[in-house]
C-alpha cells in the first residue's frame, strides 16, 4: 500500500509555492507505515494531492519534496536523472575550472544530496534518509559522468544525526582516491585532500569571492582571516600582494597554505596559527594595517536559534577587521551562516564600523556562485553573504 502522509488543515500553502520542506508541525496524520527515506503521497487535509515527497520521521523536518506532478514515479530513473541534469547544467564551467558542485540538494531537486566534483573525482555527502536510501543510485549516475573514475563518501556531517543517521565515509566507487588532487580554477592550482579536511575538501563556493581578491591584491597588504588553506592568499601573493598575512587555527591547513603557494610559485607570507578572535587583537594591539582584509568565518550560525549569539561573534570580528584596516583599505567580510538574513549581516557589520568609528561604504556585494543555485520558489538555499567594503 502507497504511503500516504496528510497535512494538517491549511498547512499545505507553502507546496502550493512549490516549497519543498514539511516541517513536522504541519503533519497530522500519516498511513501505511513508511520507513525513513520512503517516498509518501502527501496530500492536504481535504485529501486534495500535493505531490510526492521524502521521509523521515525522525527529524523535524519531517518531509523534503520530490516532485509535485501527480504523474512523476520516484524510482531509480527519476533519481538518476534529477543527478545527471544537475551535473550537466555545470558543463559551462568546464572553462573555468575542473571542479565544481555537482548536486546542490534541493536547490536541484534532489534532497540531502551533496556532491561535488574534483577533477576525476566526485566527492559524496548524503545528509538525509532519502539520500541514504538512493545512494547506490546517486553513486551510480555520478561514475556514469564523462571522465569520472571514483565516487568518495564524505557523509561525516552533523546534519546526519538530526534524520537518525550515524556519520560515514569511504570509497563508493571507482579508484581509490590520492591522498592529494591538484585541481585547476583560472589558472591556478590548489592541492585537494578530499578524503579528510574541511567541507569536501576545497570552498567551491567562493569562487566570485577568489576573482574579487585577484582584482584588488595589487599593491596592498593583506590579512586572509580563517585562511583554511590558503587560496585567498595565493591569489593575493600572485596578483602582487606587497605583503600577505595568513591566520588559521588549524596547523594543518596551514601546512595546506604552504603546499598551495609552492604550486602557484608565490612566496607563502607570513602565518599565524590561532584562534582568530585572540589573534585579530593582538594584531590590532601592535597596531598592525592592512589595506586588504579577507573576513570568511565558518558557520556560525547554522539556524535562526543561533542567530543571536552568532551576531555578537559576527560584529567582533568586523570590528576588529575595521580597526586593523588601513585608509582606503578594503574588507572583505563574509557570513555563510543559513541562518542570517543578508540584511542582519549588514546591520552587524555596519554596527561593527559604528563602533570602530569607521565611515565604511559598500563598493560591491558577494554571494555563491551559479553551481549553487538558488530557486526561486527555496530561498533558503542562499546561505552565502559577502560585502566589499571600502574605507575613507
Amino acid at each position: 500500500m502507497e504511503a500516504t502522509l496528510a497535512l494538517r488543515a491549511g498547512r499545505e500553502k507553502s507546496t502550493r509555492r512549490l516549497h519543498p520542506w514539511i516541517f513536522s508541525g504541519a503533519v497530522a496524520d500519516v498511513r501505511g507505515n513508511p520507513s525513513p527515506g520512503d517516498t509518501v503521497r502527501v496530500v492536504s487535509a481535504q485529501n486534495d494531492f500535493v505531490g510526492f515527497g521524502a521521509y523521515s520521521p525522525e527529524s523535524q523536518l519531517r518531509v523534503r519534496m520530490w516532485s509535485f506532478d501527480p504523474d512523476a514515479v520516484i524510482d531509480a530513473e527519476f533519481v538518476a536523472g534529477r543527478v545527471i541534469a544537475a551535473a550537466h547544467r555545470r558543463a559551462h564551467l568546464a572553462s573555468i575550472s575542473d571542479s565544481a558542485r555537482l548536486v546542490f540538494s534541493e536547490a536541484d531537486g534532489v534532497p540531502g544530496v551533496v556532491a561535488d566534483r574534483y577533477g576525476n573525482s566526485v566527492v559524496l555527502q548524503l545528509g538525509t534518509a532519502a539520500a541514504d536510501r538512493w545512494s547506490d543510485v546517486v553513486a551510480d549516475a555520478l561514475m556514469s559522468l564523462d571522465g569520472v573514475d571514483c565516487v568518495y563518501e564524505r557523509s561525516d556531517i552533523d546534519a546526519r544525526e538530526r534524520e537518525g543517521l550515524t556519520q560515514r565515509t569511504g570509497l563508493l566507487r571507482g579508484n581509490q582516491p590520492p591522498p592529494e588532487s591538484i585541481i585547476n580554477e583560472r589558472g591556478y592550482r590548489f592541492s585537494v585532500g578530499f578524503t579528510e579536511g574541511q567541507k569536501t575538501g576545497f570552498y567551491l563556493d567562493q569562487r566570485n569571492a577568489r576573482a574579487a581578491v585577484a582584482e584588488v591584491a595589487q599593491g596592498r597588504r593583506v590579512l586572509n582571516a580563517f585562511s583554511y588553506t590558503g587560496a585567498f592568499s595565493v591569489i593575493a601573493a600572485a596578483k602582487g600582494a606587497t605583503e600577505v598575512t595568513s591566520l588559521d587555527s588549524s596547523a594543518s591547513a596551514l601546512v595546506g597554505a604552504r603546499r598551495n603557494a609552492e604550486l602557484n610559485q608565490v612566496e607563502v607570507g607570513e602565518q599565524i596559527e590561532g584562534d582568530a578572535f585572540a589573534e585579530l587583537r593582538k594584531l590590532r594591539d601592535r597596531a598592525r594595517s592592512y589595506d586588504l582584509i579577507l573576513l570568511d568565518p565558518p558557520k556560525l550560525a547554522p539556524t535562526e536559534a543561533q542567530v543571536e549569539r552568532a551576531s555578537r561573534a559576527y560584529k567582533d570580528l568586523n570590528l576588529l577587521a575595521a580597526k586593523l584596516l588601513a585608509p582606503g583599505g578594503i574588507l572583505m567580510t563574509f557570513s555563510c551562516s543559513g541562518g542570517m538574513s543578508p540584511d542582519l549581516f549588514q546591520k552587524v557589520v555596519a554596527g561593527a564600523a559604528l563602533d570602530a568609528r569607521r565611515n565604511l561604504r559598500i563598493i560591491g556585494r558577494l554571494d555563491q556562485p551559479s553551481d549553487h543555485p538558488v530557486p526561486l520558489n527555496f530561498p533558503e538555499a542562499a546561505y552565502l553573504k559577502g560585502l566589499i567594503l571600502e574605507a575613507d
